[in-house]
């Protein structure tokens, strides 16, 4: 039998993004490890992800709860870190040419 732990280990996501993920969609944590395993291994699913911590964020501030903000705010910065395909800065630097293939004879 598999435990929540156990779950989150192999979801590729830290416990915390976990949690973000329960937050933002209301759902048990058990099912927020199996979506965010989901959406890490989906061609846009890190950006999605990245979109519900913001979305956490958003609300977290927006209910004055400045230290959960803070919070999600590191966490976010941490994601982008972990997980660079989030980013569409850093989408756009993994997949330029081989520059040796781009030179003339």
């Amino acid at each position: 039998m598999l435990t929540l732990e156990d779950c989150i280990a192999l979801s590729g996501l830290t416990e915390e993004e976990i949690l973000a993920i329960a937050e933002h969609e209301r759902i048990p944590e058990i099912a927020a490890a199996e979506l965010g395993n989901y959406l890490v291994r989906a061609p846009d699913g890190e950006r999605f992800i990245k979109a519900m911590i913001r979305d956490d964020i958003a609300a977290a501030a927006a209910c004055g709860n400045r230290f959960h903000a803070l919070a999600l705010k590191l966490l976010l910065r941490n994601f982008i870190v972990q997980h660079p395909r989030c980013d569409e800065r850093c989408r756009s630097e993994m997949y330029l040419p081989d520059r040796r293939g781009l030179r003339g004879p």
